[in-house]
Parts: structure tokens; sequence; C-alpha cells
């Protein structure tokens, strides 16, 4: 089973048959047009897909192949941080607050969580913030064996900032709590913020590169799973992002 991550940078239409070289059983795209709402072509090879969000240009989505299946999980649920002094509204929120998260099973057998988070200047909770929101609604549905959580999150340790407490590193030690790992650290040996291959290239350039697209894995998967990160010589020239590839092997 071959699982693939990709944020496209938009106009997948164009793109499926690069996206096909990788011979996937379950693809997630990120900034994804709804297949609903542009050509036939794309439709024709989008088939029983899943997808989310507000925008029918760039959104998240899910593509089962090779006879695969996915049904969208009904996950939802609110959380309110308690002992505060405030009648701050940001103090509580609920799942279909946080953008932008895609649950699903594949073929009865295991979750996958795909991921895309997003954020504006305006925002404190941006990017891992949001992820950090879903994280605290949705630890119990997580914590379950055979889960997959993958997508571009959109963050790196670098980036941590010490007053708060929905850092990368702090959501990194949340999950390894509940049993998902990053499977590219476990499998390169390196710490977080020390990553040997970078997942993006900020306006294409070479010289911005940065690691911010992931699979965690329970640790049911991890003896059995390996993960690939895409080459800049073939995707460079179709998107910022590299692709992801995790392959289970049980």
């Amino acid at each position: 089973m071959k699982i693939v991550s990709w944020n496209c940078n938009g106009a997948l239409r164009k793109k499926t048959q690069e996206v096909d070289k990788l011979d996937a059983d379950i693809i997630i795209i990120q900034e994804c047009e709804d297949p609903a709402l542009s050509t036939k072509d794309y439709q024709n090879w989008a088939g029983d897909y899943l997808w989310v969000g507000d925008s029918n240009h760039k959104e998240i989505c899910v593509f089962p192949k090779n006879n695969n299946e996915v049904k969208r999980l009904d996950w939802y649920g609110e959380f309110e941080i308690e002992g505060l002094s405030s009648h701050s509204s940001s103090i509580k929120w609920t799942t279909y607050d946080l953008k932008l998260f895609l649950p699903c099973k594949v073929n009865e057998s295991f979750n996958i969580l795909g991921v895309w988070t997003k954020g504006t200047d305006s925002e404190v909770f941006g990017y891992i913030g949001q992820f950090w929101k879903f994280l605290q609604i949705h630890k119990k549905n997580l914590s379950t064996s055979r889960q997959i959580i993958i997508g571009d999150f959109n963050s790196n340790k670098i980036w941590d900032k010490a007053d708060r407490w929905w850092n990368h590193s702090d959501v990194v030690c949340e999950l390894n709590d509940i049993g998902l790992i990053s499977l590219f650290h476990h499998q390169h040996v390196e710490n977080q913020g020390k990553e040997s291959i970078p997942t993006f290239f900020m306006h294409r350039k070479k010289e911005k590169s940065y690691h911010i697209d992931y699979a965690f894995i329970s640790t049911d998967f991890v003896n059995s799973s390996n993960i690939e990160i895409g080459g800049k010589e073939s995707w460079l020239s179709l998107s910022d992002h590299m692709p992801i590839s995790v392959t289970l092997n049980s």
C-alpha cells in the first residue's frame, strides 16, 4: 500500500500524468481544485474522491486508486481551555472552525488524516496552531492503532516561539505521547529542525528550502513502513512542494 501526499500548487488537472507515475494507492493533494467543477478528463481521473474546503480551487482532496476505497470519517468535537478568567470566544473552538483536515478510513482497515494547515497574519493560531487545536479535540480518535497523519503542515521546529505552547516541537511531543511518530525522522535518525532533505522550496528557489511536509504514523506501522521524498529535479517545475510517499508493507 503506497500513500502519497503532495501540495500540487494548484491546477492538478494539468499534472495528473506526473502523479500517476508515483503509482500510489491513496493520494492526498493540497491546493487541489474540486474535480466536480473542472474538466471531464480530470473528473474521470479523480474517480470516487473525497474533497473538503471553502474555495473551489485550492483545498484538500483524497483520491483512492487501484480499486482501493476511502470513506470520510465524521469526526466532530469541541474543546475549551479551562482555568482562564476570560470572556473571549477564542478559548473555545470546534472541529469545523479549523482548516484544513480530512479524516478518512481506507478499505475499512486503517485511518488517514489528510492535513493542509492554513493561516493568515491576523491569526495567532495559524498553521501548526490549527493542528494543535485539532489535536486537542481529537486525541482520542488518533490514539488508536493503525493511524496515519500526512500532509503539508507549513511548520518546522526552526520557527518555534518560546512563548507559545502550540509550537511545532510541542505538537511533535504530544503526538509522540499518543503513539504517533514522524516516519522521516525515525527512518533517517534525524532531529526535528535538522532535516537533510527538504520538502518545500519557497518561490521554487533551491536556496530557500525547508522541511514542512510530514507523515506521522502509529507505532504498530513503524517497522513495516518506508518514506521517500520526491526529488527537486523531477518536481520543482510542477510545484514548490515535493511529494512524500509512505509505503506500508503490512
